[in-house]
């Protein structure tokens, strides 16, 4: 798949969530078979732009290309602005987020609630392609609400204002979360223009990312949520769609090492104190599914040493009856 000039190693994408995607998880996701990964949404705020939250964001140091950075807001000038700010210190890529349902960016008229104003989508898509030598993709949902799913239109607009790709989820901005991700209207969007789309939504399984590709057509999947804390889903995916056969799941020795692995570049990204509580949430989500970890997760939530969280991971993962089972 192609992004502008950039050949994607593969069709997986790593979905831009905010406080996950940082520079270490990309990392990881990347090793683990995704062809592309998004950052963190970075403000259009130019109050924000110096501020240690935004210059990790645009931290790409060691990061393989290409590197794609979301910006997030609703004014065209600003976010232009933005997009040159972000191609200055080293994105590739420019994503533009018209797809966050959150409450503290939809009540700013950003992410998804844009899709209520399609003049406004074309004057921001127009400024920031125009700002910017760089690619510019755009994410955003089928629609405003189940009665208003106007993302054929707005895939329209994308295509017409120079927009390089095009990545849908499969549900409306009111439907946030909930309920289960429809593809036909992606489906429908793929039919309608010529640029690269992409879906996303509730593929958590190589079956399902198959089933997506062959009733879609789509030119790639982006991974979300089923990433969190099983960062190897791109592998067995792309295993998946090459061979038709499953992987063999980690072994939970390896699930260990790479957790390890993850929170140790995390304390070095954030600092050890700061890494440690940026790390808790990981560790959950790796802990999930497996056996006793809600008991796990409480000793976790109550040290603030990095060397005693090692310690506790390291001890967890490889006691007997922590394998995968009931969410506990």
């Amino acid at each position: 798949m192609l992004i502008g000039p950039y050949q994607i190693a593969n069709n997986l994408i790593l979905a831009p969530m905010a406080g996950v995607t940082d520079r270490p998880f990309r990392q990881l996701c990347r090793r683990m078979g995704a062809g592309l990964a998004v950052s963190e949404m970075v403000s259009s705020n130019s109050a924000l732009w110096g501020s240690r939250k935004t210059m990790r964001r645009l931290d790409f140091d060691g990061e393989p290309t290409p590197r794609s950075v979301q910006i997030v807001g609703a004014d065209p000038v600003v976010m232009a602005e933005a997009a040159k700010v972000s191609s200055a210190n080293g994105a590739q890529i420019i994503d533009i987020n018209m797809g966050c349902p959150a409450k503290k960016v939809c009540k700013v008229a950003a992410g998804s609630a844009l899709l209520g104003n399609e003049i406004l989508v074309g004057k921001i898509l127009c400024a920031v392609v125009g700002a910017v030598n760089t690619p510019v993709t755009l994410k955003i949902r089928t629609g405003w609400d189940k009665n208003s799913r106007n993302g054929l239109r707005i895939a329209q607009i994308a295509e017409q204002e120079g927009i390089s790709a095009l990545a849908v989820h499969g549900r409306t901005r009111a439907c946030g979360f909930s309920g289960e991700a429809e593809h036909d209207t992606v489906s429908r969007i793929k039919q309608l223009v010529t640029i690269p789309v992409i879906a996303n939504g509730d593929i958590d399984s190589p079956e399902v990312a198959l089933h997506v590709l062959r009733t879609t057509g789509v030119d790639g999947l982006m991974i979300g949520r089923s990433a969190q804390g099983r960062p190897w889903i791109f592998r067995e995916i792309a295993h998946y769609l090459k061979t038709g056969e499953h992987l063999a799941p980690p072994s939970p020795a390896q699930v260990s090492d790479l957790l390890c692995e993850h929170v140790q570049s995390l304390y070095r990204f954030y600092g050890e104190r700061q890494g440690v509580r940026v790390a808790r949430k990981h560790i959950a989500w790796y802990s999930k599914h497996h056996r006793q970890g809600s008991v796990f997760r409480d000793r976790i939530n109550n040290t603030d040493s990095a060397d005693e969280q090692i310690t506790l991971i390291r001890n967890f993962f490889v006691q007997p009856g922590t394998e995968r089972g009931e969410a506990a």
